[in-house]
């Protein structure tokens, strides 16, 4: 059995899988936010809670915002700030007594998608996470890429490609730059535009429902989210070519993007003609726990 668990910033979700992909059971609780110790202890408790449902022990991997820092060996660029500098895996196993092995959620989402989701059999995968923020993660012939830094995929901090004359120099990201993918891509980088235009709070689904009824300023803000991403994913396919993209995150329901998004890309991609898909999630929210339990098996072994 593997248990995968990911590790969000408002809620940690566990899910227990056979080695055929069934899943077997699933919990959630609230995120303990800024409390580092709570954290490691509401994981422990949802590992423990599977267990003694299906009777079983498994492996344990983790999803996670940021990722493990192969120099320091701690956690880094994680907004989730609170995980910043600490050595999560190791205080996973010790808290477990067991293996743990760690990954960008992104990541875990690509792999996930990739081993038996909208993906599967394809030889080079990107994913995509377009929600709370932006991240990506790649997987080869079935095995996610991490790379020697631990940043591969991750497009959301590198600027927005052919910015436009009001796009400069972007707005803020936590990550201490401005004008990142995240910035202008992530649910609220689309509520801030809308925000921006309209003078109106609203939340991106909210906005994304309001242009699907016709709203003006809503389908203008729609639009102009669509045409940024298909210049960030143009980069993307200039730099990866990937067989299948495949979108998640919150922004990922929103039907339209899967027509007009490639279209746009043509435009930016250097190429002739991009074949290239681009994809919902099959899991959908479960994408990302799915991807972390199969941190342990198959390929990654």
């Amino acid at each position: 059995m593997r248990l995968g668990v990911d590790l969000g910033g408002t809620k940690i979700e566990a899910i227990a899988l056979a080695d055929d992909g069934r899943e077997l059971a699933r919990r959630r609780v609230a995120t303990p936010r800024h409390d580092y110790d709570a954290t490691i202890a509401a994981i422990v408790a949802l590992v423990h809670g599977i267990e003694q449902e299906t009777g079983r022990e498994g492996s344990v991997g983790v999803g996670m915002p940021g990722a493990v820092s192969p120099a320091s060996g701690l956690v880094k660029n994680a907004n989730s700030t609170w995980l910043i500098g600490r050595a999560l895996d190791e205080d996973l196993a010790r808290a477990l007594g067991r293996p743990v092995r760690c990954a960008n959620d992104a990541n875990c989402f690509a792999l996930s998608e990739a081993t038996d989701g909208a993906a599967a059999g394809a030889g080079v995968v990107f994913g995509v996470i377009v929600g709370t923020g932006t991240g990506g993660g790649v997987v080869v012939d079935g095995r996610m890429l991490t790379g020697p830094n631990a940043i591969a995929g991750e497009w959301g901090h590198n600027p927005l490609p052919w910015p436009k004359g009001d796009e400069r120099p972007g707005p803020p990201c936590y990550c201490g730059k401005a004008g990142c993918v995240e910035t202008f891509l992530s649910g609220p980088g689309l509520a801030r535009d809308y925000r921006d235009a309209t003078g109106l709070e609203l939340e991106a689904a909210e906005i994304a429902a309001r242009a699907a009824r016709g709203e003006d300023a809503a389908g203008a803000a729609l639009a102009r989210y669509e045409d940024r991403m298909a210049r960030a994913l143009a980069v993307v396919l200039n730099l990866l070519d990937p067989d299948v993209i495949v979108l998640g995150g919150g922004m990922s329901r929103v039907a339209r993007l899967y027509e007009s998004v490639p279209r746009l890309w043509q435009a930016w991609a250097f190429s002739d003609r991009v074949s290239t898909p681009l994809r919902p999630p099959l899991h959908g929210d479960a994408s990302g726990v799915r991807g972390a339990a199969w941190l342990w098996g198959g390929a990654q072994e």
